[in-house]
């Protein structure tokens, strides 16, 4: 294994100081959930010598498990033969051994290709593989060939091979610390050669995001399966996907935690959407069956429907009318309904109705795949301003406004001081827990000198800081103050309160331009000859006409260049 290069501007053990601060804060604030075994581990981690924690983080950083000795190389890291022997004595690495019989695989793509062919050549000189032979191919017909013991013992003899222990421990600190599997220790390289700069929170007022061990448990437990499931789906065919799946579901049925219900539904969720794509309609639809969350009722509307359940599919569509969750299903609801209930094979869906209805433009063809821009430059040679706007400069004026108020730490939704989004940022919490401050907020902003006032010294503070909905860009401040200038208080109020109430389905579907001149301004929704329009955006368009903001869809005809 080569020597990694260090990120520049970092000192050679930085990643020593991530590792033992991650250890150290998940400690403080969690150690009523470890158990027996984990607190061991942070024991005896800190009974190693500094080389010893080091090499082992080097280690614990990598996604394999087994490691060539002769091969590792780091400069920082002087005796590592020694250090090797320390970590073995403790127990925190083990050689290459009998426990390791079903992990072969792994031990041997440690190896390339022609070391493979000089073991076959050992082991039996008068029985060799072509040379041509694919690495995989050849790894496969070694294990084939041969059992555990006689290929273990070529490889030690060639090189010793050591595992890394204490695996689950260090992932579930490191999933303590972040809140989820797809964080890394790369955020705090990145943090500090200043490529992301983090909100700063005072760390005292850090809430922990897990109040009991089960709450761990069940939400590492969902993480850990939808990442088997991306792994099973390229190796297994769908029946055996879905009994794997269900008999799974079976067992944590009614008994999961609700920390880890948004994760569990959204599994769902892909895990229905494929064995749909696979044509498992039956199979699909008894998995949709298992939430209520967006899109799972219209996915087993339409399943019942092409299964031959009319009449439960009616229901369905009557019930998701009733309550939608958002604009998909409130318009999905409308338009299905009236197909089953007319027996019309087919019906005009009120997107495409809103886009037929819709007035129309010429833009040279040349524009053909860059339609917005066409746009731009027709209504400029009008004499209107027109910049590229779509969701930006509302999910930037929110970001702004309510900057403090998202990453409030007395809401309990921040839990390590390199969080980039609430934890419950795309949750009903967010509004709930928050709303008499947004209230408050918008009652303060009465005025739209307020409402810039606070934007522009809010860009001004937090420039370069990450912000879930805030992009830093030149021009992008200028937009904003532009739509501000263009609406009321009132009309502001109403969109930004509209957003608050759903930010994973309301910070999306805003119109693709804003166009404007000294007299008038509009919000426009373009479509090319071949573009549909969304659920999402004709909800804004609703709500746009309903509060008085000036916003229209507009088609285009292409026109040939003269």
């Amino acid at each position: 294994m080569q020597n990694t290069t260090f990120p520049q501007d970092l000192p050679p053990k930085y990643y020593h100081d991530y590792f033992c601060y991650v250890l150290d804060f998940v400690r403080k604030r969690y150690v009523q959930v470890l158990n027996e075994k984990e607190i061991k581990f942070l024991d005896s981690y800190c009974g190693l010598s500094e080389d010893a924690q080091c090499l082992f983080i080097r280690f614990s950083n990598r996604s394999k498990s087994f490691f060539r000795v002769n091969s590792l190389s780091y400069s920082e890291i002087t005796d590592i033969p020694a250090v090797l022997e320390e970590l073995l004595e403790n127990d925190f690495i083990e050689m290459l051994c009998d426990d390791h019989l079903d992990r072969m695989e792994e031990v041997m793509d440690l190896f390339t290709k022609e070391q493979h062919l000089e073991f076959t050549k050992i082991l039996k000189p008068d029985v060799m593989p072509s040379k041509s032979i694919r690495k995989p191919d050849l790894v496969r017909w070694l294990l084939f060939t041969y059992d555990f013991k006689t290929l273990c013992a070529i490889i030690c003899q060639a090189e010793p091979v050591v595992k890394v222990s204490y695996e689950s421990e260090v992932m579930l600190m490191k999933f303590l610390f972040f809140g989820n599997r797809y964080a890394d220790m790369t955020e705090f390289v990145i943090r500090d050669l200043g490529h992301v700069r983090f909100q700063s929170f005072d760390e005292q007022y850090l809430s922990i995001q897990f109040e009991t061990r089960k709450d761990v448990d069940d939400t590492l437990m969902v993480s850990l399966m939808k990442e088997t499931f991306d792994v099973m789906k390229q190796q297994f065919p769908p029946e055996e996907i879905f009994d794997w799946f269900m008999n799974w579901q079976v067992g944590i049925s009614g008994d999961l935690s609700p920390k880890a219900l948004p994760s569990y539904n959204l599994f769902i969720v892909r895990v229905s959407a494929w064995l749909e794509r696979k044509k498992m309609l039956s199979q699909a639809l008894s998995i949709y069956q298992l939430t209520n969350d967006a899109p799972a009722r219209e996915r087993r509307v339409r399943l019942l429907y092409n299964l031959g359940e009319i009449d439960e599919a009616l229901a369905l569509c009557e019930e998701i009318a009733e309550n939608p969750q958002n604009a998909d299903e409130r318009y999905f609801s409308q338009d299905f309904y009236e197909k089953i209930n007319n027996k019309k094979k087919r019906i005009v869906k009120r997107t495409t109705q809103a886009l037929k209805s819709a007035e129309a433009i010429e833009i040279p063809i040349i524009y053909r795949y860059q339609v917005e821009l066409g746009a731009i430059h027709y209504y400029r040679e009008l004499g209107f301003n027109a910049v590229f706007s779509e969701n930006e400069p509302w999910r930037t004026l929110f970001g702004l406004l309510f900057w403090d108020i998202i990453y409030d730490t007395n809401v309990q939704a921040i839990h390590n001081p390199l969080q980039r989004v609430p934890s419950d940022f795309f949750l009903p919490d967010f509004y709930y827990k928050r709303s008499a401050q947004l209230l408050e907020r918008m009652k303060v902003m009465d005025s739209r000198e307020a409402i810039e006032e606070v934007i522009v010294k809010t860009y001004d503070e937090k420039f370069g800081t990450t912000n879930v909905l805030v992009s830093w860009y030149e021009g992008s401040l200028e937009k904003v103050l532009v739509l501000i200038s263009r609406l009321s208080p009132e009309q502001i109020h109403k969109v930004l309160l509209e957003i608050s109430q759903n930010l994973r389905e309301n910070t999306r579907g805003f119109p693709d331009l804003m166009v404007w001149n000294e007299d008038e301004y509009a919000f426009i929704e373009i479509k090319s000859p071949t573009d549909h329009l969304s659920s999402r955006q004709l909800h804004w368009q609703h709500f746009f006409a309903e509060h008085g903001v000036q916003s229209r869809i507009v088609r285009v005809k292409w026109i040939k260049d003269n």
